[in-house]
């Protein structure tokens, strides 16, 4: 290959909301950023044309995808992932890069992703962010049918790798572990920023992401209830708006039961809530100006997250549950995870590190080294170079087959 690969992605994206939306947004633009080196270090130097994205959505959010590169495709409307296919087909494009996860492409349990792959006749790499340990019935079978449409598959989780070799009977080869990317740290005034953030003198723990009930806020807020005795000057930041999909079933009933926990605990000095939706930018800042980033998850199957690859790629002080995620990037500092559920041991860890800041200070030392290779740029050139890999090993087999039958 002459030129370095044009891409399709096919995922939900920006403006859209939502934690896949804004990893596709980031590894396009690391991946573009890698192959931006690569032309200046002796491919051709015309810019080729941008890399497109087939953008999941509903169906009254198509008119949110009109740049030339975006592509929308409303999830619920099967005739139309054959009709994507036919267009990828007769594109330039050289590689598709499918991002998967349950509950983003339409039909029962995500089958229409099906009738895309079916009819692709591009090389296709999907990255699975969500792998079951145990998958029940359909989403087996559906799984299995992706891997096998797919020339290579990532992951984020080397358990993931296992996963797939036993339920979905794919050999080791075809699978990469790619680790979720995260911004490379900014140069910023960490005072400063406290001082706008209203945090002088408070020692912040920080928690972000789409608010539902799987983040596991309550168990901080019981566990907090001993704290602010030994730390009370202590402030617990829940960030983020609630969920889209779960708003659209309950509103913000959720966010209204945790407002009224904290009132029922006697924390309302203790907690704030930032509800709405914050920029990558503003995430960033807020993160770095906290004490401690906290994921306190009570689902342990969960695979892959993106905050807490964020606060490891930051090299902030990291308290969780042992999810597969978490013990995956903590290993070795096991001292990091307290199990889901024991109140008592979120309290005394809390208090631990909040009150010894040379623990503290060591937590961050080690989840910086964790997260030196998690940094965008590094992400997107290992995405490149899978790409790229792939395309040339398969153009050589191409080769070969025409020699044999010539």
């Amino acid at each position: 290959m002459t030129h370095p690969p044009r891409i399709a992605y096919i995922s939900t994206f920006v403006p859209k909301r939502c934690g896949l939306a804004t990893y596709t947004h980031h590894l396009r633009e690391a991946v573009m950023l890698a192959k931006g080196k690569r032309r200046e270090g002796g491919f051709p130097a015309a810019v080729p044309p941008p890399d497109p994205v087939v953008c999941l959505c509903h169906e009254e959010e198509t008119a949110l995808y009109s740049l030339p590169w975006q592509i929308p495709l409303a999830k619920q409307r099967r005739e139309d992932y054959r009709a994507i296919a036919q267009r990828i087909n007769a594109s330039s494009v050289d590689v598709v890069s499918l991002q998967h996860e349950f509950g983003i492409f339409g039909g029962h349990a995500g089958e229409y992703v099906l009738e895309l792959l079916r009819h692709l006749k591009k090389p296709v790499v999907t990255t699975f962010h969500t792998v079951f340990a145990q998958p029940a019935p359909p989403y087996t079978d559906i799984q299995r049918e992706i891997a096998a449409l797919s020339r290579r598959l990532i992951v984020m989780n080397r358990r993931a790798i296992d996963y797939l070799r036993g339920q979905c009977r794919v050999p080791a080869w075809k699978i990469s572990c790619i680790p979720h990317g995260a911004p490379v740290p900014p140069q910023e005034d960490r005072t400063r920023k406290r001082r706008e953030y209203g945090w002088d003198g408070r020692r912040v723990i920080f928690q972000f992401g789409l608010l539902s009930r799987n983040k596991g806020v309550e168990l901080v807020l019981r566990a907090l209830t001993r704290v602010v005795r030994k730390v009370p000057d202590l402030l617990y930041v829940v960030a983020g708006q609630t969920h889209p999909e779960v708003f659209r079933h309950e509103g913000e009933a959720y966010r209204n039961e945790l407002k009224a926990l904290v009132m029922e605990l006697g924390l309302s000095g203790y907690v704030r809530m930032i509800d709405r939706y914050i920029p990558e930018e503003e995430l960033v800042s807020l993160m770095l100006a906290a004490d401690l980033y906290v994921t306190p998850y009570p689902g342990m199957q969960q695979i892959t997250s993106g905050t807490l690859a964020y606060a490891a790629g930051l090299g902030k002080p990291i308290l969780s549950t042992p999810y597969l995620y978490a013990r995956e990037l903590l290993k070795g500092n096991e001292d990091c995870l307290v199990p889901y559920g024991d109140v008592s041991a979120w309290s005394r860890k809390l208090i631990e590190l909040l009150t010894q800041p040379e623990r503290l200070g060591a937590c961050a030392a080690r989840m910086a080294e964790i997260g030196r290779d998690m940094h965008w740029p590094i992400v997107g050139e290992r995405h490149l170079e899978l790409f790229g890999g792939m395309i040339r090993t398969e153009a050589c087999s191409e080769r070969r087959k025409a020699v044999d039958v010539g």
